[in-house]
C-alpha cells in the first residue's frame, strides 16, 4: 500500500485590519479579521522542501493590508473577491483561493441628536461573516453571521416529544427560548458572476428577516422557528441559493423558590450555559 500527499493549502491566518475612510469628513469604518488560504500543486514543498511554486504567508498578509488601500474595503464580499481573484489570477502555482472574512461592527456615538462623525461604540459580540473561494469552477460567495444572541421571554413550547426510561424533562407549554445564532447563505452562482449583488442591503435585510421571524413565530420547537426563518430568507431574497442555521439552545430554568415561601410563575430562571442542545437544519431550494 502506497503513502500519498492528499489534500492540502496554506495561508495567512487571522490578519487583524481596520480601514478608516477619510474621504469626506464624516469617516468611515471597517474593522475585520481577513484568512487566506491557497490551492494548487504544492506537492514539492511537501515532498522535497522545494518553496520555489509557494508564495509566503507573510505575502499573504502584506496583500491583504494593501487591497484595503488600493481596491478599498468596503461591501466585504467585493474585498474577498478581488483577494481571491488576485492569487489565482496573478500567482502562477495557484489555482484556488479561499477568503475567510469576519467583521466587527460598530456604531457611531450619537452626540447631539446624530451619530458622531468619527467616533464609534461596538455593537456587541455579533459578527458578519463572509467566505469566497475561486476557482477553475468560478466564484461562490457564502456569507453570514454568527454570536447573534436571541431571547423570547414566552411564545415558546416544547412538548409532546419521544418519553424513553431515561426522559426527566417535563413539557411546557410556555418557556423562555434564547440562542446565540449562526447563519450562513450560499448565493447563487448566476447573481454572484453577474455582480449584481448589493452585499451590505442583501445581509441586513436577511438579518431583519431572522430577527422578525424568531419573533413572531410561536415555536413549538426550535427546529420549527429555524424552518420558518430559513423559508422567509429564501421567499424574500432570490440571490441566495440556500441558508444554514446554527442554534445552540441556551436554556433557562425555571429557580423553585418555593423551599422559600415563594411562587415562581415563569419570573426567576437560572441561564445554563452548558450543556445544552444544539439544532441545525439547512434551508434550500429544490
Amino acid at each position: 500500500m502506497g503513502i500519498v500527499l492528499g489534500a492540502n493549502q496554506y495561508g495567512k491566518a487571522e490578519n487583524r485590519l481596520v480601514r478608516i475612510h477619510r474621504e469626506t469628513d464624516r469617516h468611515e469604518i471597517r474593522d475585520v479579521t481577513v484568512s487566506t488560504a491557497l490551492r494548487g500543486d504544492f506537492s514539492a514543498a511537501h515532498l522535497a522542501g522545494d518553496q520555489s511554486d509557494v508564495l509566503p504567508t507573510d505575502t499573504q498578509k502584506n496583500t491583504c493590508y494593501a487591497f484595503a488601500k488600493s481596491h478599498g474595503l468596503g461591501e466585504i464580499e467585493d474585498y474577498a473577491l478581488a483577494l481571491a481573484r488576485h492569487f489565482v489570477d496573478d500567482v502562477a502555482p495557484v489555482q484556488g483561493a479561499r477568503i475567510a472574512v469576519d467583521e466587527l461592527g460598530w456604531e457611531r456615538v450619537p452626540v447631539g441628536g446624530s451619530g458622531h462623525d468619527h467616533t464609534w461604540v461596538r455593537r456587541g459580540p455579533e459578527v458578519r461573516t463572509t467566505v469566497v473561494t475561486v476557482d477553475a469552477g468560478g466564484a461562490q460567495v457564502v456569507s453570514g453571521l454568527r454570536d447573534l444572541v436571541l431571547l423570547k421571554s414566552t411564545g415558546s413550547e416544547f412538548a409532546g416529544f419521544l418519553v424513553d426510561g431515561y426522559t426527566t424533562l417535563a413539557p411546557t407549554h410556555d418557556r423562555i427560548m434564547s440562542t446565540s445564532l449562526v447563519a450562513t447563505w450560499t448565493y447563487a452562482g448566476g447573481a454572484v458572476g453577474a455582480g449584481d449583488v448589493e452585499w451590505d442591503r442583501t445581509w441586513a435585510d436577511v438579518r431583519r428577516i431572522l430577527l422578525e421571524r424568531f419573533a413572531t413565530v410561536h415555536s413549538l420547537a426550535l427546529q420549527q422557528t429555524l424552518w420558518e426563518m430559513g423559508k422567509a430568507v429564501l421567499e424574500a431574497r432570490p440571490e441566495v441559493a440556500e441558508i444554514s442555521l446554527s442554534a445552540p439552545n441556551r436554556h433557562h430554568f425555571v429557580v423553585d423558590l418555593a423551599p422559600f415561601g415563594l411562587e415562581n410563575p415563569n419570573e426567576v430562571f437560572h441561564a445554563a450555559d452548558r450543556p445544552y442542545g444544539l439544532i441545525v437544519a439547512t434551508i434550500t431550494r429544490d
